[in-house]
């Protein structure tokens, strides 16, 4: 959604790193530009003005001046705005010191509060909380039904008393849903309700007869980030006629510019909680401002891209398949097939690659990559025989041309399969060396012993830098000062793993 406004900014930023010291030209030049990109980008001009003000204030000021590199300390006040517009501070929810914790959703029809209750629902019960959905959307057609699926996917509850399709009090439903939430033991309970086209007073009326009679702890407005401009006028109406107390942007995977994310919060004074960035229900998550403005700066979002990894990886499974990496050829076709498999259920590979800080700069190689690659690998792989999978040296002329045929493709990519899976197995028994990973415990003395002997393999791998992987060239040059890597403690990692 931000690629044109991270692309305008790039280009400002390139233009300063080719110079030793700022004049007040180069800093007027360079606020010019980045209002240019945020007005574009459909930011509202308040926000605009407010923006490029205390960047123009900053770059003038001693801390631009007194550095080493004044360039790179203009990019760094850029990202700590950028940050402040975002919110600050990762908001979480409040909840309520005796439960039901009640959360009220509101916002115009069409921008998502029916699926986003089924993704709210997912993401608190992986919380460890027990939701409620509250189908007080008795308004739009099918409604009720869609909220009764979404929360049948979600695996949680949805609590529908009235068929909807304009039969039915929305007031009495929630009342209703109150009482029915303290017998069953909810802790948490989610209220849809209805939208319109567009504001008017019905609208904001039950809204906050439905408010009124839940009392909610937490209401949070709904908002398409891809309608621009509208996203404000939407939200402060809201605000007056109802009042909120978080936004949760949808649809950011979407191809609008996104000045919404950017203005919606200084307008109305209230956190961005929340952001849904695709069509499936785990495509949700809490929002964080300061890795926003890292991807929108193509600084990318190595904790989001870590978090993910922990989400999709069993911590048992890694442990197997590090000692698998650490003792020779062990790693098979099969084990390869598992990990191409978990790698997609973290996502689209493309959004998985734009995380990586320093990838900004391959945007157009990586959106060419097509996922449907991997499955035409796990298609060939699916040919072979448990044998061939096991031992792929055992795959000669003839085995080639029978799993070409039984996998729909050519000789030549079975070909090229088996080579990179071997180049793929050196490289990662190289990284395993290196970044010391949890397998090599057990295989230390061997390592040793061939180190010293005449059949050694050679000395071992130079450990990669920071116990990590070689990032891009570049990435970390592109790190202003100020901007450092991400703090890796902050994460909830198992025990004996925290960095």
């Amino acid at each position: 959604m931000f690629d044109t406004l991270s692309d305008r900014l790039s280009a400002v930023f390139t233009t300063l790193r080719g110079k030793g010291r700022l004049s007040e030209a180069d800093i007027d030049a360079t606020a010019r530009e980045i209002r240019i990109a945020l007005l574009e980008a459909d930011v509202a001009l308040p926000v605009v003005k407010a923006f490029v003000g205390a960047i123009r204030e900053r770059a003038r000021g001693e801390e631009v001046s007194r550095a080493l590199n004044p360039a790179q300390q203009v990019i760094s006040i850029v990202n700590e705005e950028l940050v402040n517009v975002l919110g600050g501070e990762t908001r979480r929810l409040r909840l309520a010191k005796q439960p039901p914790t009640v959360i009220l959703l509101a916002g115009l029809q069409g921008s998502g509060k029916t699926t986003l209750a089924g993704k709210l629902g997912l993401w608190l019960r992986n919380q460890g909380h027990s939701p409620l959905l509250v189908a007080a959307d008795l308004q739009r057609p099918n409604a009720v039904t869609q909220l009764q699926v979404v929360g049948k996917q979600a695996g949680v509850d949805v609590f529908a008393p009235e068929p909807g399709n304009g039969i039915g009090d929305p007031v009495d439903v929630a009342r209703r849903a109150m009482v029915e939430a303290e017998r069953t033991q909810h802790d948490i309970v989610v209220v849809d309700t209805a939208g319109r086209l567009g504001i008017d007073a019905e609208l904001m009326a039950q809204a906050a007869a439905i408010r009124d009679v839940v009392d909610p702890d937490e209401t949070l407005f709904v908002v398409d980030a891809m309608i621009g401009q509208d996203a404000v006028t939407t939200a402060q109406a809201f605000q007056d006629g109802v009042g909120f107390s978080g936004v949760v942007l949808t649809k950011l995977d979407g191809d609008a510019r996104g000045g919404a994310a950017l203005s919606v919060r200084y307008v109305t004074g209230q956190p961005i909680m929340f952001a849904s960035t695709g069509e499936k229900l785990a495509d949700f998550d809490v929002f964080h401002p300061e890795r926003m403005a890292s991807r929108i700066l193509g600084m990318g979002d190595v904790l989001t891209l870590i978090e993910q990894a922990q989400r999709t990886f069993d911590e048992d499974e890694a442990e197997r398949m590090a000692g698998k990496l650490a003792s020779g050829n062990s790693f098979t076709l099969e084990d390869f097939l598992e990990q191409m498999q978990a790698i997609r259920r973290m996502g689209p590979i493309s959004n998985l690659l734009g995380m990586m800080p320093g990838m900004g700069q391959l945007k157009d190689q990586i959106s060419d990559i097509d996922d449907r690659d991997l499955d035409r690998t796990a298609a060939i792989i699916r040919g072979m025989t448990p044998a061939e999978r096991q031992d792929p040296k055992i795959i000669n002329g003839s085995r080639r041309a029978r799993i070409a045929r039984g996998s729909g493709v050519a000789v030549s990519e079975v070909n090229s399969l088996v080579d990179r899976f071997f180049e793929a197995r050196k490289m990662m028994q190289q990284m395993a060396g290196g970044m010391g990973l949890p397998g090599m415990r057990r295989n230390s003395k061997s390592r040793k012993k061939g180190k010293k002997g005449k059949g050694g393999r050679g000395p071992t791998p130079p450990k990669a830098r920071g116990g990590m992987p070689a990032l891009p060239p570049g990435a970390l040059d592109q790190l202003p000062p100020g901007m450092t890597m991400p703090d890796l403690s902050k994460l909830n990692l198992p025990k004996g793993r925290r960095p």
